[in-house]
C-alpha cells in the first residue's frame, strides 16, 4: 500500500514537469516530440525493467501470444489507447489546449471511483456522491456553454479507465504490458521522427535538443513506469483517487504557460475543482486509516510473537 502511494505521487509530479517540459521541445512539432518520446522512452524503460527485474513479465506476454494468438487484438488495442494519450499529454500544452487536456485528467478520478463502483461493486461514500454531483454541475455548465464539451477532455477521461481496466481484464497490468504498448508503436514512431519529418535537421541545428530528448525519455520512463506499477498495487478507486494531485499541477503548468480560464469557463471550472478537492481529502483520510491500521497489525504481530516467545 505505501509502495503504491508512493508511486502515484511520483507519477503525479512527474507528469506535472513534463506537461511544462513540452516547452523545451520548440521547435519540434506535436508529431515530433511524441516520436522522439516513444523512441528514448523504451531503451529507458528496459533499462529500469531490468534493474527491477520485470523482464520477465515482456517474455510472459510473448508465452501467451503464442498460446493465444488472439490475445495481440488486444495488444494493439492497448498499444492505441496508451499511446494516443501519450501523443495527447504533449500535443494539449504545445498547441494551447493544454486547459482542456487537463480538465480532462481532473474528471479522470471520478470516472476511475465511477468504474469502480460500477464494475467492480465498490459503494460510492457521501463525499463521493458529492464530488460526482459537483463534477455533473461542471460538465453540465460546458455542455450549455458551448453545446459540447472538448473532445481532449473527453478522451482523457474516457479512454484511461477504459484502458485501465481491460489491462486487469486481460492480465497485462504490469511494466511488460506497457513495454509492448510503446514496442508496438515504435514503428509509427520511426516513420514520424525521420521520414514524416525533417527533425533530424532540427536536431542538428540545435544541439540543446540531444540533451532535451534524453531528459523526456528520462522522465517519460520514470513517471509512467511509477504510473503503471502504482496501478497495479493500489484498488482501482485508490488509485483514482491519488490522481487529485496531477490535474492540479498540468492545471497550474497551463497557467504558467499562459493559458487563462475567461470569465465564462469558470462555472465549469469550479465545480471540478471542489469535487477533486472532496476527493483528495478522502483520499488522504482512506490513506491514513490504513496506515494506523497496518500500524496496529504490525504491532499486534510483535505483541503475539513476545507472547510466543514467553511461552
Amino acid at each position: 500500500m505505501y509502495k503504491g502511494v508512493a508511486l502515484s505521487i511520483l507519477a503525479s509530479i512527474t507528469f506535472g514537469v513534463l506537461f511544462f517540459y513540452a516547452q523545451f521541445l520548440k521547435p519540434l512539432n506535436s508529431e515530433e516530440v511524441f516520436a522522439w518520446r516513444m523512441l528514448s522512452t523504451l531503451p529507458l524503460l528496459t533499462l529500469f525493467m531490468w534493474w527491477i527485474g520485470d523482464l520477465k513479465y515482456i517474455k510472459q506476454i510473448v508465452q501467451r501470444v503464442k498460446e493465444n494468438p488472439r490475445l495481440i487484438i488486444w495488444l494493439l488495442l492497448s498499444s492505441v489507447l496508451c499511446t494516443s494519450q501519450l501523443w495527447l499529454f504533449l500535443w494539449g500544452p504545445i498547441n494551447g489546449r493544454g486547459l482542456a487536456v487537463s480538465l480532462g485528467y481532473f474528471l479522470l478520478p471520478l470516472i476511475m471511483v465511477l468504474v469502480g463502483c460500477i464494475l467492480y461493486k465498490e459503494k460510492l461514500s457521501n463525499l463521493q456522491i458529492i464530488a460526482v454531483v459537483l463534477a455533473v454541475i461542471g460538465v453540465g455548465h460546458e455542455v450549455w456553454r458551448i453545446g459540447s464539451i472538448a473532445w481532449e477532455t473527453v478522451y482523457v477521461a474516457v479512454a484511461y479507465p477504459i484502458y485501465f481496466f481491460l489491462r486487469r481484464f486481460y492480465k497485462t497490468d504490469h511494466l511488460g504490458g506497457f513495454w509492448w504498448d510503446l514496442c508496438l508503436i515504435i514503428p509509427m514512431s520511426i516513420y514520424l521522427a525521420f521520414l514524416y519529418s525533417d527533425s533530424l535537421v532540427i536536431i542538428a541545428s540545435l544541439p540543446y535538443l540531444i540533451l532535451s530528448i534524453i531528459g523526456l525519455g528520462f522522465l517519460s520512463a520514470m513517471g509512467l513506469g511509477s504510473y503503471i506499477l502504482a496501478s497495479r498495487l493500489l484498488p482501482f478507486v485508490i488509485f483514482g483517487l491519488l490522481s487529485y494531485l496531477e490535474p492540479v499541477l498540468l492545471a497550474l503548468a497551463s497557467i504558467i504557460m499562459g493559458e487563462r480560464v475567461s470569465t465564462e469557463e469558470w462555472l465549469t471550472y469550479i465545480p471540478i475543482w471542489l469535487a477533486v478537492l472532496l476527493l483528495a481529502i478522502e483520499g488522504a483520510v482512506h490513506v491514513l486509516k490504513e496506515i494506523n491500521k497496518q500500524k496496529k497489525l504490525k504491532l499486534n504481530i510483535e505483541k503475539l510473537n513476545q507472547d510466543l516467545a514467553k511461552k
